[in-house]
């Protein structure tokens, strides 16, 4: 038993070696789509082709091949870059307007609908006073 389990490990660690490089580079993809290029607008450096989207894709990929955790070196692209290089902004004071403002339009949206309804569905009579009963009956005899 201890040799059949000395051969899996054996044949296993060529693999976990293997497997080693393919898993940094998916990491490394992944952080690059979460990451925006600085000299394109709006365009992640996955599918940048500027200068320096290449220089920030080699700088992820050596993080990444030095064990660096990917918290770690998204605080690094924060304190190098700022808020505006993460597509995901990290919670703050500085950006709370960012994170609060679109629940509060969403929540303020819905409020005026159920008010417009309900005013909308609400039936209103209006009651006619004598001298306004006597003219709309004069007015309806004549008809």
């Amino acid at each position: 038993m201890k040799r059949l389990l000395l051969a899996f490990l054996l044949l296993a660690a060529p693999m976990a070696a293997y497997a080693g490089p393919a898993a940094d580079e998916a990491r490394a993809q992944k952080l690059f789509t979460e990451v925006r290029c600085v000299a394109c607008q709006g365009q992640d450096i996955a599918d940048s082709d500027a200068a320096i989207a290449g220089d920030m894709r080699r700088e992820i990929r050596q993080a990444v091949a030095a064990g660096r955790s990917d918290a770690d070196i998204r605080a690094d692209l924060y304190r190098h870059y700022g808020d505006y290089v993460l597509f995901r902004p990290r919670f703050s004071g500085s950006n709370l307007l960012l994170w609060g403002v679109p629940p509060l339009i969403v929540i303020g949206g819905i409020a005026a609908l159920l008010i417009m309804t309900r005013r909308r569905s609400e039936t209103r009579a209006y009651a006619l006073s004598e001298a306004e009963q006597k003219r709309l009956d004069d007015l309806t005899k004549n008809i």
